[in-house]
């Protein structure tokens, strides 16, 4: 196969990146570079020399900078950091956006077993003990090593065998959100419910809760049981009745009964197959179960390809409004295969691309340029023209999550059209309007009040309006409709006391966040035009 963006591989001392390295370097046919080797040859120095005579800041500094030229040539390449190289959070960041990141791990004991000169190493020279200290530095890493799209053990090593697994990787090419030890990756692909198998046997679940609704069982159901036959875990079924009416305390305790009936313990993974409501309710039915359990979420609609599968908002609805009650409990991983979007109404696929323009008119403004020129093509459904916006809307959304888990600051930015949308889902009983339709409404009504209050300009609110029609979306709620849905948006999880914060574009690809008051919002909401 063919890299297309570089590997690089990562993990503390003596796991073997010397060794894995130029082997896939060597299986990909392209070039191998030792960061360690690289700062010798520049300097003329060797690493533990420099690292007593600069002290570890100044190395640092040293090898982020190396690594940001590096990593700013997109040349496919396997690229061997040292041990700490990604203990830098801007180092890593980079490696993260710009590569797959591969963290090779061992224990201490294997570590310590595998150096010869200590003296070389002087990371494990404190204290006399390089067991010891190998344990408190590999804690001391865990966040930083577990932001990777891919951890592979070298404690009984290998190497051709790693190797196999990292060409693999490069092979499915994954994005990958960077929370931690709570990281996570996420297959995007067409019609490989291989993806499904692999990612659940890396979990190794001692049972599964598979939870899924009528219509994913009636048109793929077939495809997601063939991806769980090879696997020897114990399955529960959960299938629930389709749609938002669904999404009740009621759903996630069917799904709990089902998994304690089951005989479930804290090994064991909840699978959410389907779309929004599916995926809120198994999230968050394995969120409470023994107190939090690991799940997966397997979108079968755009819509959750490309939002609510991604980012850990778990929950249901309440009759006061949409999505009151929940927890954010991230996934172990996501897989999102568009071969799922082959039996998708048309309807229901132009809803998912509301999300996408969302985001787009918010934070990415060449993701909005490719929606506006491919336009035609997305809302017939073309895989070719959908799988590059699918990616581009989920990588979007992942370099906000990363920086704001909980909607404490930039992730409300996700936030555009959902206040006045999630009021007329509300308001219509969850049966006149699709999520997706009414975030198209809710996103062009939102950006008129904004243009009317002086901070959106009027021709972005054409602009917005003329790509969801494009994409053959409704965008005009009928103002009686918006005015009787204002109870909802008093009740609207983000208000604070009298006002919300709203998302406000002011620019293609631009947006903050205003606080607004109650009264104002309502005001310029209700606006003729």
């Amino acid at each position: 196969m063919k890299a297309t963006r570089p590997i690089v591989i990562s993990g503390f001392m003596a796991t073997g990146k010397s060794t894995v390295g130029p082997r896939v370097a060597a299986r990909l046919g392209v070039a191998f570079i030792d960061t360690d080797a690289e700062i010798e040859r520049a300097t003329g120095r060797r690493v533990p020399d420099l690292w007593r005579e600069e002290g570890e800041s100044a190395f640092r500094a040293r090898e982020g900078a190396l690594v940001e030229a590096l990593l700013g040539d997109p040349t496919p390449r396997v690229i061997a950091f040292g041990g700490g190289t990604v203990t830098t959070a801007r180092t890593r960041r980079l490696a993260v956006d710009h590569a797959l990141v591969v963290t090779l791990t061992a224990s201490p004991e294997t570590v310590a077993g595998r150096i010869g000169e200590i003296a070389q190493r002087p990371n494990l020279m404190v204290g006399g003990d390089p067991v010891a200290h190998a344990r408190e530095l590999l804690a001391h890493r865990a966040e930083a090593y577990g932001e990777c799209h891919l951890a592979l053990s070298t404690d009984t090593f290998d190497a051709e065998a790693v190797a196999d697994a990292v060409v693999a990787l490069a092979e499915r090419d994954p994005l990958v959100v960077p929370l931690g030890t709570r990281s996570y990756a996420i297959d995007v692909c067409v019609d490989a419910p291989e993806r499904l198998t692999d990612a659940l046997a890396r979990c190794a679940p001692s049972s599964i809760v598979f939870v899924s609704d009528s219509n994913v069982q009636r048109h793929r159901g077939a495809r997601l049981e063939a991806a769980l036959r090879p696997l020897a875990a114990r399955v529960s079924r959960v299938v629930l009745a389709p749609g938002e009416a669904q999404k009740t305390l009621a759903s996630a305790s069917t799904i709990w009964d089902a998994a304690l009936g089951g005989g479930v313990d804290r090994d064991a993974v909840v699978i959410a197959a389907g779309g929004g409501v599916v995926g809120d309710l198994g999230g968050f039915a394995a969120a409470c179960l023994l107190r939090g359990v690991r799940f997966v979420q397997v979108p079968t609609t755009l819509l959750a390809m490309v939002d609510s599968s991604v980012g850990g908002k778990t929950g249901f609805d309440h009759p006061v409004g949409k999505n009151l009650i929940g927890a954010f409990h991230q996934p172990s991983a996501v897989v999102a295969d568009l071969g799922h979007l082959t039996t998708l109404p048309a309807r229901e696929r132009a809803a998912g691309l509301a999300e996408v323009a969302k985001i787009a008119l918010a934070t990415n403004l060449p993701l909005l340029e490719a929606l506006e020129r491919n336009a035609r093509a997305l809302a017939r459904g073309d895989t070719d023209a959908l799988l590059p916006v699918v990616r581009e809307a989920i990588d979007a959304k992942i370099r906000i999550i990363r920086d704001d888990e909980r909607e404490n600051g930039p992730r409300a930015l996700l936030n555009l059209g959902h206040t006045v949308g999630h009021a007329l889902e509300a308001h219509g009983g969850y049966a006149r309007w699709l999520h997706g339709e009414a975030v198209a409404l809710g996103t062009v009504a939102e950006m008129r009040a904004t243009a009317a209050l002086g901070w959106t300009p009027p021709a972005l609110v054409d602009r917005a309006r003329d790509l969801f029609a494009a994409l053959g979306l409704p965008v005009r709620a009928d103002p009686s409709e918006v005015a009787a849905s204002w109870p909802f948006v008093a009740n609207d999880k983000k208000r604070s006391r009298d006002a919300v914060r709203l998302p406000v574009v002011t620019a293609a690809g631009r947006s903050h966040v205003e606080r607004i008051g109650l009264a104002e919002l309502h005001a310029a909401l209700l606006l003729p035009g």
